[in-house]
């Protein structure tokens, strides 16, 4: 959980600056939340999500497009807080209570009414995926 200042500055966990550093990239995720990494991480994410080809089709200019369009480079201060960007916390309808939602070698930033319904749906559909796979 997190709380958004008026300027949009939020206090990242502690342990996502330690797993990531205090150099991080925040841009706009999917289902309307924000995605949260490390400089060295970002990277590699680019490479995954365009496929690394050298064709660049539709698909993937519109990837770059939403994704690394919308990428800002923030530092977290020394109470390890960074500031949220206008564009982004809007995207998100950031308000005043946040969730961060560690995934391994990345965070999502949402706003907590919008993953209270998300988390929802993710346990209705992760319960059907799992009878599913057990059924096989």
């Amino acid at each position: 959980m997190g709380v958004l200042g008026e300027k949009r500055r939020v206090a990242v966990p502690k342990r996502f600056l330690e797993e990531f550093g205090e150099k991080l990239v925040i841009a706009k995720w999917y289902e309307d939340c924000l995605l949260l990494v490390s400089m060295d991480f970002w990277g590699m994410l680019l490479g995954r999500l365009t496929g690394g080809s050298k064709v660049v089709s539709l698909g993937v200019r519109d990837i770059e497009r939403f994704i690394l369009g919308s990428a800002f480079e923030v530092i977290a201060d020394g109470q390890g807080r960074i500031i949220i960007p206008e564009i982004l916390a809007e995207f998100a309808n950031l308000n005043k209570e946040l969730v961060f939602l560690g995934l391994g070698d990345r965070a999502e930033i949402w706003a907590k009414e919008a993953w209270g319904k998300r988390a929802r749906i993710v346990a209705a559909s992760t319960r059907d995926f799992i009878e599913d796979l057990a059924k096989k």
